[in-house]
């Protein structure tokens, strides 16, 4: 069964009190709402034409080659740009003030093959909550593959994980499609954690057999059975598309948290030394926040340290709450991480990739 650990209630408690307090105050000041708006719609419609508009081409026979695997290519681009900008923010509740549209949109995972159900207990109950924590957060739990933690059991192929590491990340939804979501359902069952998201193991199993089905019937049989294209090109396409999207979501979640100022902090006695918000600022990392496209693109996601404190309050919003809280950190003397370019981001998460190659255990 599920044993969750402790934060600190006491630490320096007016510190988060105070920042929700002033990004509260920026909503009733500007008198709007946290959650999205039309500027959000937009994304969203975009984001679904990147995705489906690519797969209505594939259908129409007109084109072979490698136009049809830039087609599949520029599905993995869509794919990437609804987990980040629609599904994230809708299973966070952020999108809407309306349970029924974040239902649905949180759902165009499964679209896509994934499980919201899933997603919502691996990225909403463990790794919001114990980010970094190891055997709590699912997110630094790859140890076989890879190393992510301190604390994750070192073997002799992890001195070679930052030359390696970014293949294994592009067959992140790919793994999700075919065979992480039967996994993940079986091992929350056992911790008891779909009781939380209101379901059972028997209604899990038998909706991810309907939803693997459908996946599966229209995104490679339906481009087998209306096109000329041989079935191993198809493969190849859909493999491209995974392959794209993947490598995109994990390069951009990865380095939110797995750098050298992240603490990895190991739990005494059940407990955490700091509070809950405090610890999401030990462990948590922004990037790029001066890049208007690229945060557009991810979702905001580059502001990930707010996201952490407020997923409830949609992504259009972090920029601008951005200084409220940097502001408020630097008052209570809380270290605020932020690389200035998302490339630098991914060098620095390479060298931390490295130096837990090594075999560090602190």
């Amino acid at each position: 069964m599920f044993k969750p650990v402790r934060f600190q209630e006491k630490d320096r408690s007016d510190f988060f009190i105070t920042m929700r307090n002033r990004v509260n105050a920026h909503f009733v000041e500007h008198n709007i709402s946290p959650k999205g708006n039309s500027k959000m719609v937009v994304k969203t419609v975009f984001m679904l034409l990147l995705y489906l508009l690519p797969f209505v081409f594939i259908l129409t026979n007109l084109y072979s080659g490698g136009t049809f695997l830039s087609l599949w290519f520029i599905m993995g681009l869509g794919m990437a740009g609804i987990g980040l900008s629609i599904m994230h923010d809708a299973n966070h509740g952020a999108y809407s003030n309306s349970k029924n549209v974040n239902m649905v949109l949180g759902r165009l995972l499964d679209f896509m093959g994934g499980s919201a159900v899933n997603w919502k207990i691996q990225h909403n109950v463990l790794h919001h909550t114990f980010t970094n924590i190891d055997g709590l957060d699912d997110d630094i739990a790859h140890e076989k593959f890879f190393r992510c933690s301190p604390q994750n059991k070192f073997y002799k192929h992890h001195r070679y994980q930052h030359y390696y590491v970014w293949f294994f990340y592009s067959l992140m939804s790919l793994f999700w499609s075919l065979a992480k979501d039967l996994k993940q359902t079986l091992k929350y069952n056992k911790m008891g954690l779909l009781k939380g998201q209101g379901t059972t193991l028997k209604k899990e199993i038998t909706w991810l057999i309907f939803q693997k089905t459908f996946y599966f019937s229209y995104i490679l049989f339906l481009p087998w059975y209306l096109t000329s294209v041989s079935f191993s090109t198809i493969i190849l396409g859909y493999l491209i598309m995974h392959l794209t999207a993947g490598l995109i979501l994990a390069c951009i979640f990865q380095p939110a948290h797995i750098m050298e100022t992240s603490e990895f902090p190991v739990p005494n006695d059940g407990k955490i030394e700091n509070n809950w918000a405090i610890h999401q600022f030990l462990n948590t990392t922004n990037f790029a926040p001066k890049s208007k496209w690229f945060s557009w693109f991810v979702g905001g996601l580059n502001f990930q340290i707010e996201h952490h404190l407020f997923p409830g309050i949609c992504h259009v919003h972090y920029k601008d709450i951005s200084e409220i809280v940097k502001q408020t950190a630097e008052e209570y003397g809380v270290p605020y991480h932020s690389n200035p370019t998302f490339f630098g981001a991914l060098l620095d998460h390479a060298k931390m990739l490295k130096l837990l190659g090594t075999g560090i255990t602190k």
